[in-house]
């Protein structure tokens, strides 16, 4: 964890220096498991927001012990303006693919936020708009490493994660025998050989199963 790179608000700067009011700050989580939802977490911002410092410790969420995002959760969710967490379930990414799966958790995130469309701008992490249509009509600003590098996506991530690992651990209770509590639906050893015993579950995404690892539904 020594060589953590630490998120910065420069691009924030420039986005609200141009006479943008609001920025929608997105992240997903869950993208390579193989059992349980999708999640994107969208932050909201202004310039105002980043008048106060955001948590020292706040990162990209992968680059945080489980502990650390846990104790980041409450002061990150104070920081930003709103924030919010939509999902696409297991069954749903089988049904329509991850890239749609991905913009639907974010529609769902979208449609529980407060903002102006005129005034606002999304900045999405990765390498192409996988929000498609979905973006309620605000311009997207891609970012590659923009959960590493930007404030807001990093808040975002950490949001996302916390919530879609809480939720797993609550799966757990009700699938048991898979371990979701500990690998979060990731395919770790114990987790492949757990599907292979016990056959998969509603929430495990089976098409992949089939087609990565060679396990039938």
């Amino acid at each position: 964890m020594s060589s953590k790179t630490y998120p910065t608000s420069e691009l924030e700067s420039q986005i609200f220096g141009s006479g943008i009011k609001q920025l929608l700050s997105i992240d997903e989580v869950g993208r390579g498991a193989i059992a349980g939802p999708v999640a994107v977490g969208v932050t909201v911002t202004s310039a105002e927001t980043f008048k106060t410092p955001w948590p020292a410790k706040l990162c990209d969420s992968k680059l945080m012990s489980e502990k650390q995002r846990e104790e980041s959760f409450q002061p990150v969710a104070d920081w930003v303006d709103q924030w919010a967490i939509g999902m696409a379930s297991a069954v749903e990414i089988d049904q329509i693919g991850i890239t749609k799966a991905l913009a639907l958790a974010a529609e769902r995130a979208i449609e529980k936020l407060s903002f102006e469309p005129s005034g606002a701008r999304i900045l999405l992490d990765g390498s192409h708009n996988w929000l498609g249509n979905r973006s309620y009509g605000v311009p997207v600003a891609v970012r590659p490493n923009a959960d590493r590098d930007c404030a807001s996506v990093a808040a975002a991530s950490v949001l996302a994660k916390v919530t879609r690992d809480r939720l797993m651990v609550e799966l757990a209770k009700e699938f048991p025998g898979f371990g979701f509590e500990g690998h979060k639906g990731y395919a770790s050893e114990a987790h492949i050989e757990a599907v292979r015993r016990l056959r998969p579950s509603i929430q495990h995404r089976v098409t992949w199963l089939d087609r990565i690892l060679g396990i039938d539904s």
